[in-house]
């Protein structure tokens, strides 16, 4: 059995590479033992995945499966190479996940439910209309909880009779699983509730810390694996006209931004007016996404670190120790409305970091990559260049960099040097400008390995509004080392 099974590393990025040799090393026999199949568990329980991982892991798990499918169309081989990616499915869901409906919603029905994924197979592909006929039909038929495995375990049985010779259909016909194994997973599964168990010094500086959520991050992009970036011509801020004839993005892997932090934060970028002095008024539902959006991070490390971190240094505020307490603490910092822009409550910290604002003709924050991204994907935000270092000494501003200072207009409205994380996951935005707001420095000097070959010394500046929220907060690089 691999080795990794009782060695897992917090480092996200060797995290994936880690993960892809111990499930090339389970397939390679085709075969899982008994005792194979309890070391699985005992690999997914110290792997610790937080939710938004959970996708990733079960994809993975087909996509790497799909190398060792026969070149001859040997029947044998791929039914066991079947069987070992099922054996894989099932310790993730029984080690990561609960069931969410455990009573049921109705009696599993064996044949309805062959006959129903057998015809899903058939061409060896699902469409998005097929793809909502697999979400209605796993809506209206969660089994009970004994009958989860049976019903997944069809997915697999039914698919065997759509083997061939032809390795590229049997490709397909993986794939087919996969989305109908995902479509199962999220009409019946939950992820666990996720506890960061690594033990911390916690006895450290505030750059320090910021570097362990670095690390904690198993949710960033890769540049110019997840995401790839032109960043064209730099420019000096003061300098007019556009350097850059091509968008800054040039692509973006949608599916990483559907992960539930991913998600539940897109959902909140289109809850407020752009222009300050105009009033907010926040809807129920909007309240819903909020909660939806910070219950979604704290089921992360970087949050989970910045919580224990604060709880142990932080002097100025009392930080609960309950993590539902905790949420409230950063619903009130982050999402309470204030005065910004004249007598109306038109503003708050998330909004103006994250969103972006437009104030005195100029757009004010805006400092969140994500937001760039579907900005410039609407044809709304124009990106002009780069900022060019202030030191000649400084690394070249290129797609891996984890940082940029940019010039841009957001619908004709200029912003003329703004910062931003790229690729970074917004749970760990949230955990460093949470961290240093609640430490009470308005300036806090950071140095930040990003892994790439790039080391940035940072100013992250956090200013407060309305005595106790945040006002505004936003990496300043100082210098850029490779």
């Amino acid at each position: 059995m691999p080795s990794q099974t009782r060695s897992v590393r917090n480092d996200p990025k060797s995290m994936d590479a880690q993960v892809e040799t111990f499930y090339r090393q389970i397939y390679a026999d085709r075969n899982v033992s008994p005792e194979e199949a309890g070391a699985l568990v005992e690999y997914f329980t110290a792997l610790n995945p937080p939710p938004d991982k959970l996708v990733w892991l079960r994809l993975t798990a087909f996509r790497l499966g799909c190398e060792f499918l026969s070149d001859e169309g040997d029947h044998d081989q791929n039914v066991a190479i079947l069987r070992a990616i099922t054996a894989l499915i099932h310790s993730l869901e029984t080690t990561c996940m609960v069931p969410k409906v455990p009573e049921g919603k109705a009696e599993y029905d064996a044949e309805k439910t062959e006959a129903f994924f057998k015809d899903v197979f058939s061409d060896l592909s699902v469409d998005h209309e097929e793809k909502a006929g697999l979400q209605a039909f796993f809506q209206a038929n969660i089994p009970p909880q004994d009958s989860l495995v049976t019903m997944r375990n069809a997915a697999f049985k039914s698919a065997v009779d759509s083997l061939s010779a032809d390795r590229e259909a049997n490709v397909a016909l993986l794939r087919c699983i996969n989305v109908v194994v995902h479509n199962f997973e999220m009409a019946c599964f939950l992820p666990k509730e996720y506890h960061l168990k690594k033990t911390f010094n916690l006895d450290v500086g505030l750059s320090d810390a910021v570097q362990e959520m670095w690390n904690l991050d198993v949710n960033r992009l890769t540049p110019n694996a997840d995401y790839t970036i032109n960043v064209q011509e730099g420019k000096k801020p003061y300098w007019k006209g556009d350097h850059a004839d091509e968008p800054l993005f040039t692509r973006v892997d949608r599916q990483a931004l559907q992960r539930p932090t991913y998600r539940t934060f897109i959902a909140l970028l289109d809850n407020y007016k752009s222009h300050t002095g105009q009033a907010e008024q926040v809807t129920s539902q909007e309240r819903r996404e909020m909660d939806a959006f910070l219950k979604a991070i704290l089921q992360t490390a970087p949050m989970q670190y910045c919580h224990q971190y604060l709880l142990a240094n932080c002097k100025h505020t009392d930080i609960p120790s309950d993590l539902g307490e905790f949420q409230k603490l950063l619903y009130k910092i982050w999402f309470e409305m204030y005065r910004r822009g004249g007598r109306e409550k038109d503003s708050s910290g998330f909004e103006h970091v994250f969103v972006g604002e437009v104030k005195d003709g100029k757009v004010s924050g805006m400092h969140n990559w994500v937001q760039l991204y579907l900005e410039e994907k609407k044809g709304e935000l124009d990106y002009r260049g780069y900022v060019v270092p202030k030191s000649r000494s400084q690394a070249e501003t290129n797609s891996d960099d984890h940082l940029l200072s940019l010039q841009f207009a957001w619908n004709g409205v200029e912003k003329f040097v703004g910062t931003s994380f790229l690729g970074v996951s917004p749970e760990f935005e949230v955990a460093v400008y949470t961290t240093c707001f609640l430490m009470g420095e308005e300036e806090n000097d950071i140095t930040l390995d990003t892994g790439t070959g790039d080391v940035f010394d940072l100013k992250i500046r956090c200013y407060k509004m309305a005595r106790d929220k945040i006002g505004t907060a936003f990496p300043e690089a100082t210098a850029h080392y490779d």
